[in-house]
């Protein structure tokens, strides 16, 4: 029975390590492709909490119930509290330096202006 606990305890580990892998590569690729800053900052923020919590999830399994453990356990609850604090500082400043985000009407129009370049000249 134990050498089979430790191989599911082995496959939920990985299955956590590999989803948070995914969830920071694909916030590496929400920074890139994204147009804008606030987008950008959405992208990276959401991801990176998926990312870590999962990842950090995975490193415990596979850790066991040792002192490891518990620490890891302690940067994740520092990373919980202080990843969205950032990004909601770095967004309050990115507002209070006068970048407001478009509205709706700004992207309709911008979107409306891109449909129009992409069909060539009539």
């Amino acid at each position: 029975m134990g050498e089979n606990m430790q191989a599911v305890i082995d496959i939920l580990s990985w299955i956590f390590i590999i989803g948070g892998s995914f969830f920071a590569i694909v916030g590496a690729v929400g920074l890139v492709r994204f147009p804008d800053f606030w987008s950008r900052l959405h992208a990276v923020s959401v991801t990176d909490s998926a990312g870590v919590i999962l990842l950090i999830v995975g490193m415990a399994l596979q850790a066991g119930l040792t002192l490891v453990t518990v620490k890891l356990l302690l940067i994740l609850a520092f990373l919980f509290i202080t990843g969205p604090t950032s990004t909601h500082a770095v967004a309050n400043a990115a507002l209070v330096s006068g970048l407001k985000p478009r509205s709706s009407v700004d992207r309709d129009d911008a979107d409306a202006a891109t449909q129009d370049d992409k069909a060539g000249p009539t």
